[in-house]
């Protein structure tokens, strides 16, 4: 197992890699401490390491080097985040890195570095396309994939995911990011797999982009003007392009990314939290789901159930024709289940798959706090609400007690009368 320390600076969506890589294998890196950019990194210890002086940079623990983020995670992933036994899917995982580090990492820079105040805003710049561009082709290789390399998540996933997190972060709002469903997908997923976020924690979604102060630029270089050059071009005024030309964009060089400014950016809110709390208790009734039998269980949801401040829903998926193998159709609700991980604080559901392969139906029963369709209150849970039709139960008919004892003990049959073939539970 690979052991040894990571030399980087907070935040860096390029340390990220190697930290997610390791989640996934066990290996055992340690971040170093104390370590300032643009002063550690240019130590005469440092460079005889990492003659570049660039981070992030890992040293082993039986004393050999790395650098380059690609070969540092390379180094700290297991078999299967390397693309497996086949060649092919190596090479796959590799093409993968190579598109990131040309195309996604300079035309994300470009875009979002101006708009914090850490580069200078170049006039005709077709950063944006750029990222259209690079959206658009992941939204048509994500059409039928879950993944960017097989069934399973591989290095391919974990770079270029991390080389879109600034967009999402800073400029990729709601009503821009809406025609790239399969990327959000994708991206929410990846996101919310517990070795990622072991490693990128409290991050959240743009939910109105950052637009352009020229004095924050000012600001900026006004804050460092003291600290030790990181690239002579960074301080070299740069020629105006002439209106007609268009300013690809160019490659950005590892840089201090002004963790002040990240840390100002607000943090969003649990829409939940605006709501009156009522009596029902989430906890108490999922410790009691989860320990004891639906017998016990269902009675016990209904008599502390709270009318008043809850309410009931039972959603039902649009485009069951599409289904096909029920595995792919059970994985069509983890990745709901896993894209809504922030709502599970204040919801409950039980989904179930009825029928068999090529004749399924996805449908479930779902409880959360207030009585408003939940997944409006933020952005972050609109992912794939919209592919099931929703409706509101009265919680006092007992057609909805007879519902809610259906789906929350897995038995009977959907309304074209498919047996209960199997259910997941989000709690």
């Amino acid at each position: 197992m690979a052991t040894g320390t990571l030399y980087t600076y907070p935040e860096n969506f390029r340390a990220y890699k190697a930290l997610i890589a390791a989640q996934y294998s066990g290996a055992q890196v340690k971040v170093a401490e104390n370590f300032v950019f643009g002063e550690t990194n240019k130590t005469s210890d440092f460079l005889k390491k990492f003659p570049s002086g660039k981070v992030p940079a890992f040293e082993t623990a039986n004393g050999n080097y790395l650098s380059e983020s690609n070969a540092i995670a390379f180094f700290l992933a297991n078999e299967q985040l390397r693309g497996g036994n086949c060649p092919f899917a190596q090479a796959k995982v590799q093409q993968w890195l190579s598109y990131a580090d040309n195309e996604i990492v300079p035309a994300s820079c470009s875009w979002v570095f101006p708009l914090l105040g850490i580069m200078p805003q170049q006039k005709n710049s077709t950063a944006k396309q750029d990222v259209t561009a690079v959206l658009d082709l992941l939204n048509n290789k994500l059409v039928e994939s879950t993944y960017l390399v097989g069934e399973r998540i591989t290095l391919a996933d974990i770079v270029v995911f991390t080389s879109l997190l600034h967009v999402y972060q800073y400029v990729l709002e709601p009503s821009v990011r809406s025609g790239f469903g399969n990327v959000n997908r994708w991206f929410i997923t990846i996101l919310n797999q517990p070795q990622v976020k072991q490693v990128i924690k409290n991050y959240v979604l743009c939910e109105k982009a950052i637009v352009f102060d020229p004095k924050k630029y000012a600001e900026f270089q006004a804050k460092t003007s003291g600290k030790p050059q990181v690239n002579k071009q960074e301080k070299t005024e740069k020629p105006v392009p002439k209106k007609t030309e268009k300013v690809k964009a160019a490659p950005v060089e590892e840089m201090d990314i002004a963790d002040e400014a990240l840390a100002a950016e607000p943090k969003s809110k649990d829409p939940f939290d605006a709501m009156p709390k009522g009596t029902f208790n989430f906890d108490e009734f999922k410790r009691c789901y989860s320990n004891e039998d639906e017998s016990v269980s269902v009675p016990f949801f209904w008599e502390k159930f709270d009318p008043e401040n809850y309410s009931i829903w039972f959603g039902e998926y649009k485009y069951n024709d599409e289904l096909t193998k029920t595995f792919m159709s059970c994985n069509l609700i983890t990745g709901m289940f896993q894209r809504l991980d922030k709502m599970r604080k204040q919801a409950f559901a039980s989904v179930c798959l009825f029928g068999d392969d090529n004749n399924s139906t996805i449908s479930g029963v779902w409880v959360w706090r207030g009585h408003d369709l939940a997944f409006t209150l933020s952005s972050d849970w609109q992912i794939d609400y919209d592919c099931y039709s929703w409706k509101k139960l009265d919680a006092k008919s007992e057609e909805t007690k007879n519902l809610v004892t259906q789906y929350f003990s897995w038995t009977g049959a959907d309304k074209g009368g498919r047996k209960f073939n199997q259910g997941k539970i989000f709690k």
